[in-house]
């Protein structure tokens, strides 16, 4: 069974700095594309930012230069830096493990698999 497991979501001044984890079993992150989805109260699911294979990274235009996704490979774990939060960013936050799909101006996920989700709340 693929598991996805967040950590490190938690309330936060805007301006201020969270990093998210998520730790993946070994077998599902060497297959798949990993990132994180967020959803705010009452909106739908948006992508935020994918790690493909090598350096191959993509973001959300909202969120590209303050936040940063990365891979530990040995520890079999994705990241998500995010800097210079503001209130919107707030949301619950969800890993993915699928394929990246450039078909459109903008970069997304299809998905496979999701985390249970990881509430960041950012004041003003």
């Amino acid at each position: 069974q693929v598991q996805l497991v967040e950590s490190g979501g938690g309330l936060v001044q805007a301006g201020g700095s969270l990093r998210l984890s998520c730790v993946v079993s070994a077998r599902t992150f060497s297959r798949y594309a990993m990132g994180w989805f967020r959803q705010a109260p009452g909106k739908e699911r948006e992508f935020v930012a994918a790690a493909r294979w090598g350096a191959n990274l993509y973001y959300a235009d909202s969120v590209k230069d303050r936040f940063t996704i990365s891979k530990d490979n040995a520890k079999n774990t994705v990241y998500l830096q995010m800097n210079s939060l503001k209130p919107e960013d707030t949301a619950v936050y969800y890993c993915a493990a699928g394929g990246v799909n450039l078909s459109s101006t903008t970069p997304t996920m299809i998905v496979d698999y999701w985390g249970q989700g990881t509430q960041v709340t950012v004041s003003s």
